[in-house]
C-alpha cells in the first residue's frame, strides 16, 4: 500500500499534501500519523504566520486561524510595546509577533510545564517565558506596564470537547482546548486579571468561535473594558475580541 492510500485509510483529509511532507520519513514518524497523531507533533514544526514553529509532542498545534490574532494585535501594538502571549503553547503567536516587531519586549505564559518548554525553543528573542495560570506567572515588576496582552485561551465548551477530532482531544493537553460551560470561563479569568497588568489604554485581545462573540465581548466590557469590538475573519473562520483598558 502506497504512503497515500495508508494516509487516506487512516482519515486524513489531506493525505497527498502529508504524503509529500512525510516522504522518506522513518517508519516510526509514518506509524505515529496513521495512528492519528496530529501530523505537526508527528514532523516537529508546524507553518504559521510564514515562519516554522517546532511543535513538541503532547503540545497544542497552533491553528492558521490564529494569525488573524497576531494580525489585529500588531494593528494596536506601537514600537518598542511590552506585550504579553497568554496561553502562549508553542509560542507561535509570540514568535510571529516578534518576527514583524522584533523591538517588542515580548513575554509569554503558559499553565502546561511542556508548553513552556517548546514556547523557550521558539521564542529565544522573548523577554521572558513564564509557568503559571493565565497573567500570575508573569513577573509582579511587569504589573500595570503591560501594553498589550493577547491570547489564544481554550474556547471549547466542556460538553463538546468529547465531539472534537481525535487528534486533538487524544494527542492535546484538554487545559489547551476546555474553556468550561459555554467556553468563555477562561476568557472571563483573563478579563478579571488583565486590569492589573495593563498600562493606562493597554489592550486585551482573544480569540474565541465566532458565536461566543457577544459573550467573549460582555466580558471584557464587565470589568471595565471599553471600545470593546468584535472582529471576524470569514476567510480564515477566525474572531477576535479586543478591548482597551481605561486606566
Amino acid at each position: 500500500m502506497s504512503l497515500v492510500d495508508r494516509l487516506r485509510a487512516a482519515g486524513c483529509v489531506f493525505a497527498e499534501e502529508e504524503a509529500a511532507l512525510l516522504a522518506g520519513a522513518p517508519e516510526d514518524l509514518v506509524a505515529r500519523r496513521v495512528a492519528g497523531e496530529p501530523l505537526e507533533q508527528v514532523l516537529g514544526w508546524a507553518e504559521f504566520a510564514g515562519q516554522r514553529v517546532a511543535v513538541a509532542p503532547g503540545v497544542f498545534v497552533p491553528r492558521h486561524r490564529s494569525e488573524f490574532l497576531v494580525e489585529r494585535a500588531l494593528a494596536v501594538t506601537g514600537p518598542g510595546a511590552a506585550v504579553v502571549d497568554v496561553c502562549c503553547g508553542t509560542g507561535a503567536i509570540g514568535a510571529a509577533l516578534l518576527a514583524a516587531r522584533p523591538d517588542l519586549a515580548l513575554h509569554a505564559a503558559d499553565v502546561d510545564p511542556a508548553a513552556v518548554a517548546c514556547a523557550r525553543t521558539n521564542l529565544p528573542g522573548a523577554a521572558g517565558v513564564h509557568t503559571g495560570d493565565l497573567l500570575t506567572a508573569l513577573p509582579p515588576a511587569l504589573a500595570a506596564s503591560v501594553d498589550v496582552v493577547v491570547a489564544s485561551t481554550p474556547y471549547v465548551p466542556s460538553d463538546a470537547v468529547a465531539a472534537m477530532p481525535p487528534e486533538a482531544r487524544e494527542h492535546e493537553p484538554r487545559v489547551a482546548l476546555d474553556g468550561g460551560g459555554d467556553g468563555i470561563d477562561v476568557v472571563r479569568r483573563l478579563a478579571g486579571q488583565a486590569p492589573a497588568w495593563l498600562r493606562t489604554g493597554g489592550r486585551l485581545l482573544v480569540e474565541c468561535a465566532e458565536h461566543q462573540g457577544d459573550v467573549a465581548r460582555a466580558a471584557l466590557a464587565g470589568v471595565g473594558f471599553v471600545g470593546v469590538d468584535v472582529a471576524r475573519d470569514e476567510e480564515r473562520d477566525a474572531t477576535v475580541v479586543v478591548g482597551a483598558w481605561p486606566g
